[in-house]
C-alpha cells in the first residue's frame, strides 16, 4: 500500500492498493460522511478495494479535505478521478453512503471518461445544490446501485428508481445502512461489476 497526496488545492490523501500484476485500471473509493467518522479506513471501502485487487484492478481510497458542506468534497472526488486517470487507462469510482452520493455527483460532472460507477446506499440529495437523482441521468458510464432492504438511515429508493430508468444494475442486500455481515457480499458484487467492464 502507498499513501498519496491528491493534487487540487485541498489536503486530500489516499491509500493505493495494487494487485500482484501491474494494473491499467483503478477505482477511486470515496468514504462516508467525514463528520460522522467516515474515512478511507472504512471497512466497506477496504473490502471493496481488496475485491478489486483480487480481480487485477487497483484502488485508491481517499479522505476528503477540510469540511466544505459537500461541495469541496465533490471536487475532492473529481480530483482523485483526474489523478487516477493520469496514471491509468481506465478509471471507475465507488462510494459508500455520503461517499456514494459524492461518487455519483462527481461522475456526472468530471472532465474524464469513466469505466463505471458503483454506489452503496446513496442519499438522493446532499444539500440544496447537490441533487444526486438528477446527477445519475447525466452519467454516461455504466452504473451499479447497491442498497440495504432495511436501511432506515438513507432513503436510496429515488436513486434506485432512476437507476432502473437508465438501465443500470441494482442490487439489494438483507441489511440496514451499515451492511454488517454483508461487507464481503457487497465487495464481491462491486468487484464483479468492475471486473466485467475491464
Amino acid at each position: 500500500m502507498e499513501t498519496v497526496l491528491v493534487p487540487g488545492g485541498r489536503d486530500v490523501r489516499g491509500t493505493v492498493t495494487e494487485p500482484a500484476e501491474p494494473a491499467d485500471t483503478m477505482v477511486v473509493c470515496s468514504p462516508p460522511h467525514p463528520q460522522q467518522g467516515g474515512s478511507r479506513t472504512d471497512r466497506r471501502l477496504v473490502a471493496v478495494s481488496e475485491a478489486l485487487t483480487d480481480r487485477g484492478i487497483a484502488a485508491v481510497r481517499i479522505d476528503y479535505g477540510p469540511w466544505d458542506g459537500g461541495v469541496g468534497e465533490r471536487e475532492d472526488v473529481r480530483n482523485a478521478i483526474r489523478w487516477a486517470a493520469d496514471r491509468n487507462q481506465r478509471v471507475g469510482v465507488f462510494g459508500y453512503s455520503f461517499g456514494a452520493s459524492q461518487a455519483l455527483l462527481a461522475a456526472a460532472s468530471v472532465d474524464r471518461e469513466l469505466l463505471g460507477v458503483a454506489a452503496l446506499a446513496p442519499a438522493p440529495r446532499l444539500g440544496t445544490d447537490l441533487d444526486v437523482v438528477d446527477a445519475v441521468a447525466d452519467i454516461e458510464a455504466p452504473g451499479l446501485i447497491l442498497h440495504g432492504e432495511r436501511d432506515a438511515t438513507v432513503d436510496a429508493a429515488p436513486v434506485v428508481e432512476v437507476a432502473r430508468e437508465v438501465g443500470w444494475e441494482r442490487r439489494q442486500f438483507p441489511a440496514d445502512h451499515f451492511f454488517l455481515g454483508q461487507e464481503e457480499a457487497v465487495a464481491t458484487a462491486v468487484g464483479e461489476f468492475f471486473g466485467g467492464l475491464v
